[in-house]
Formats: structure tokens, C-alpha cells, sequence
């Protein structure tokens, strides 16, 4: 099982703050299409990920990092500095 958590508009498209997902995805972008082929939101909140960020057990990652071992990943868009 993994914690997914989605931020700011991410969470906003797919309408949920966190679930908890039961999957066999290797990597971050293979849970991605998982998602993705869920429903319509998801496929929005994922349709460009170079607007993504993921982190995965609250370590900054990439799309190609592998989940073995991970916990909890989550997704948010980059953060800006003002």
C-alpha cells in the first residue's frame, strides 16, 4: 500500500487531499499512468507533468525514481519564491 498526496491544484483536479493506493507500479511515472487511466480528473491533473513535482517519503525525486520500499509519495506543482 501507498499514501498518495496530492497539493494546490493537483488536489484540486482530482478532488481528494491523499489516498491510499494499492499498486505494483516500479517507478514514479508508473504509477502516473496508473493514475492516469483511472478517470477523466486524474488524466487532467497528470496531463503535463513537467508542471509536476514529486517527492517520495519527503525527499525530492524524479519520475523515474523506483517506489520500492516507498511509503508515501506526493505530487505539487513547483514552488515559487516571492
Amino acid at each position: 500500500m501507498l499514501d498518495v498526496l496530492y497539493f494546490a491544484w493537483v488536489r484540486e483536479r482530482i478532488g481528494l487531499p491523499k489516498e491510499r493506493i494499492d499498486t505494483d507500479a516500479a517507478t514514479v511515472m508508473d504509477l502516473v499512468e496508473e493514475l492516469r487511466a483511472r478517470e477523466e480528473r486524474y488524466a487532467l491533473a497528470f496531463s503535463d507533468i513537467s508542471a509536476l513535482k514529486v517527492a517520495l517519503d519527503q525527499e525530492l525525486s524524479d519520475f523515474n525514481a523506483p517506489l520500492t520500499n516507498v511509503r508515501e509519495v506526493a505530487f505539487f506543482p513547483p514552488m515559487t519564491g516571492g
